[in-house]
């Protein structure tokens, strides 16, 4: 396979002639090799690669050349559509390949005729705006191929039509469904199951994983080998999935599905809806225990809540009785015996949550607008990621453009458990040195003060001038994005009343960012999901703020219980874990400012740890070798340049 990975690379082979605008890439060509050889021995690869390498390419390649099944795992369904749509269809036809390919996601992304029907007949739709959806879903519903929401166009995706109309491993009935020859989902599984190349996403491939242990895993049992792309993401999924949780949400679905389900099956049976509207009240009584405003909140939070012990108390008695009750119903149809599992499984969560049965786990709980989630996450994820690993020799490949600190994968490595692991890293082939500049500016006060964010956006207000807006503000915490919007409404509308301002929250993502290509000269203020994932290519993106540098928050309960079990070991938390995630969020927010060859502009960092701790050097260390300045003359010098300086 390697030499013929030579040819399709080479400046004068398929690539070259059937892509327009490829050019030869080293680091390409060295990535595409080294994976091969990694799934030719199946090893595990930790590939970090800088933007622009084309890694998409480096891996795809030899993937469909390697003649076995193979799984690519994305980390978001944005990036699964592009490689499914365009990349894979692209290398496909170019090498003539006949593998066959199949997209698989969640069950949430599919129709479900089930559901969809039942709906209709109850009715009882949120808004008229969900009542007319419906109709328009029924219409997609007689002529979609796939069920693939995404292919709806005219319903929005995030409409809350979609979650009456479409399936959880919860309320999914299985072979006892009267729709199950036609379910979307199960097409779905049967094409991913005799593709040879099949895309996925993080969530859905952790999701196979964990049905291994109840040895109805589909996916992993047949591939050759598994590709992870934003694989810096993993740790975060992971956890989640090797974790447990219930929702106050999942038990007042369990509660309307039981009350539908009666009223076709068992309506003589009257004390139903009664248990019914016991769990319910408990449930919203439970989350009224907690603050209005969305918070995680620490074990030991929640236990000093007036009203919190006693309330899960009443949630889990309330759910014992309606358990009980339906274990007595439960033969009057399938959909009753589908409710009376679902209850058995949420109430077992909810008691192992509540006695703390998970050893080496964190217990904690999230609380939204409406609901509460009681989470039990793992402090650890290396020994269960080694065992998930294990047993069937493939190979493992990992790769991101953010995997190292300082070309050092040690913190990646022992996080992941891939001891045994070879890692290698390529610099971006873009001239940092003269396409960037990296500016630190000089007196801005202690990130933690109560002017700081002030401070940032008067320091940054003349390189937003300079730079004609085009430019990402990004912010380390919602709070600090909505004042700095505030703030620079009230700067620009007196400095430069021209530029856009557009702020994350007021539309979807993929029409902010739409906007912000089309304006042209407009400053987009964001927190965490503009870090990543976001491609905004040419002169409409020439200035990256970021205001601080992006550590999680002490107080979070799982960052905080991973500390703690750092320090019992002896252990520097600080070094060993905070700061190289921190560095690896930096990257990811730097990565958004060069995107091509002839693209330049200027990332700005106006945290002053950057310069004055020690381990500021480590950060900036790691990123792309850019030239740096802490002068704003040459900041705002940068952007009056013709030329590439």
């Amino acid at each position: 396979m390697t030499a013929s990975l030579a040819d399709v690379f080479s400046a004068t082979g398929p690539l070259a002639t059937g892509v327009p605008g490829y050019r030869l890439r080293s680091q390409q060509v060295a990535m595409a090799e080294r994976i091969a050889e990694a799934m030719t021995a199946n090893r595990m690869l930790v590939a970090e690669a800088g933007t622009g390498t084309g890694k998409t390419y480096a891996y795809l390649v030899p993937a469909m050349l390697s003649g076995g099944k193979v799984i690519i795992s994305t980390g978001t369904r944005n990036l699964q559509d592009q490689l499914y749509t365009r990349d894979i269809p692209t290398i496909r036809r170019i090498l003539k390949s006949p593998i066959r390919v199949a997209v698989l996601k969640g069950r949430a992304n599919y129709l479900c005729h089930y559901h969809l029907g039942r709906s209709l007949a109850d009715g009882r739709f949120l808004s008229r705006d969900d009542a007319a959806y419906a109709q328009r879903i029924a219409r997609f519903a007689k002529t979609t191929g796939t069920g693939d929401k995404a292919e709806c166009t005219d319903v929005p995706e995030n409409s809350t039509v979609w979650a009456m109309v479409t399936s959880t491993r919860d309320n999914c009935l299985g072979q006892d469904c009267p729709n199950h020859k036609e379910c979307f989902v199960l097409a779905a599984r049967r094409d991913a199951l005799a593709a040879d190349l099949v895309v996925v996403n993080h969530h859905l491939f952790f999701a196979d994983v964990m049905l291994r242990d109840e040895g109805t895993a589909e996916l992993l049992p047949a591939c050759n080998a598994v590709i992870f792309d934003e694989a810096h993401q993993l740790p975060e999924v992971a956890s989640l999935f090797f974790g447990e949780s219930v929702s106050t949400a999942q038990l007042l679905d369990l509660t309307r599905d039981i009350q539908l389900e009666a009223l076709a099956a068992a309506r003589d049976c009257l004390d139903l809806p009664t248990h019914c509207e016991r769990l319910e009240k408990a449930s919203r009584e439970l989350r009224l225990t907690l603050p209005l405003d969305p918070a995680r909140h620490a074990l030991r939070q929640l236990e000093a809540r007036p009203g919190f012990a006693s309330g899960l108390t009443a949630v889990i008695d309330a759910f014992a009785a309606l358990t009980a009750l339906l274990e007595t119903q439960a033969q009057r149809s399938e959909g009753l015996e589908n409710c009376w599992r679902r209850a058995g499984e949420l109430q077992s969560r909810l008691q192992s949550w509540q006695s703390g049965a998970h050893a080496d786990y964190v217990r904690w709980g999230e609380s939204y607008s409406h609901s509460l989630q009681l989470n039990a996450t793992p402090l650890a994820i290396a020994e269960i990621m080694q065992k998930q690993m294990s047993g069937h020799p493939r190979a493992w490949i990992f790769t991101s453009a953010t995997l190292a600190v300082q070309e050092d994968f040690a913190h990646y490595c022992s996080e992941m458990g891939l001891l045994d692991a070879c890692s290698i890293r390529w610099e971006s082939p873009f001239d940092y040195a003269r396409q960037a500049l990296l500016y630190a500016p000089r007196s801005l006060p202690d990130p933690n003060s109560a002017d700081y964010t002030a401070a940032v956006v008067a320091a940054a207000l003349p390189v937003l001038v300079a730079s004609g807006g085009r430019a990402f503000f990004l912010c380390t915490s919602l709070r600090a994005m909505r004042r700095t919007h505030e703030l620079l409404a009230a700067e620009l509308g007196r400095a430069q009343p021209d530029l856009p301002l557009l702020l994350q929250g007021e539309r979807s993502k993929n029409e902010l960012l739409e906007r912000f290509r089309r304006l042209g000269n407009a400053i987009l203020i964001g927190s965490q999901s503009f870090w990543e994932g976001v491609d905004v290519r040419g002169e409409a993106l020439s200035l990256v703020v970021i205001d601080k540098l992006p550590f999680a928050p002490p107080d979070d309960p799982v960052l905080s219980a991973r500390i703690e079990r750092l320090r019992s070991e002896g252990r520097n938390a600080f070094i060993e874990y905070q700061l190289p995630r921190a560095v690896i969020n930096v990257k990811q927010g730097a990565g958004r400012l060069i995107r091509d060859e002839n693209d330049r502009g200027v990332l700005m960092i106006c945290d002053p740890r950057l310069i004055d701790k020690a381990y500021g050097k480590r950060i900036w260390r790691s990123l792309p070798p850019m030239k740096r300045t802490r002068e704003l003359a040459e900041a705002v010098a940068f952007f009056s340049s013709n030329v590439m300086a």
